[in-house]
C-alpha cells in the first residue's frame, strides 16, 4: 500500500510542477512594458527583442499603407519612432493625425517598431482638433 501512495504523490508532485511551470511561462510571454518614444530612446539598446507598448502622437502626414502593412511615425521631434502594423485587425477609425496611439509589438534592430495591435486613444482627437484650430461640427 505504501509503494502505491508513493507512486500517486509522485504523480501529483510531477502534474503541479508542470502546470505551476506552464503558468509562469505564459505569464512572462504575456507581460509587456508600457513606454513613451522618450523612454524607449532612453533604453533602446535593452529594448530589441522585448515585448513592448509603446505610446506617441501620430506625426501629420506619415500614415502610408502597401499591399499587407500600414507605416507611421509616432512621438514628437527629435524622438520619432517609426511603425510597421503587421496584425489582422484593422485599423482604428480614430488612428488619425495627432492622434495618441498605442503600439503593442517589438522593436526590430533597424529601429522600425513592428507592431502586432494598434490601439487609439479617441478623446484627445477631439481635444486636439479644437486646439488646432479645425472647427467641431455641431448637431441643430
Amino acid at each position: 500500500m505504501k509503494r502505491k501512495q508513493l507512486k500517486f504523490a509522485v504523480g501529483s508532485a510531477v502534474i503541479v510542477v508542470a502546470l505551476s511551470y506552464l503558468a509562469y511561462s505564459g505569464f512572462q510571454e504575456s507581460k509587456t512594458f508600457y513606454q513613451t518614444v522618450p523612454e524607449l530612446y532612453a533604453l533602446k539598446d535593452r529594448a530589441y527583442g522585448m515585448k513592448l507598448q509603446v505610446s506617441g502622437d501620430v506625426v501629420a502626414g506619415s500614415k502610408t499603407r502597401d499591399a499587407n502593412d500600414v507605416y507611421f511615425t509616432i512621438g514628437q521631434e527629435p524622438q520619432t519612432l517609426h511603425v510597421k502594423y503587421v496584425g489582422k485587425a484593422p485599423l482604428p477609425d480614430t488612428l488619425i493625425d495627432h492622434a495618441t496611439a498605442m503600439a503593442t509589438g517589438k522593436l526590430g534592430r533597424d529601429g522600425v517598431f513592428v507592431a502586432d495591435s494598434i490601439s487609439a486613444k479617441c478623446a484627445s482627437k477631439y481635444e486636439k482638433e479644437s486646439a488646432a484650430g479645425v472647427p467641431i461640427a455641431k448637431k441643430e
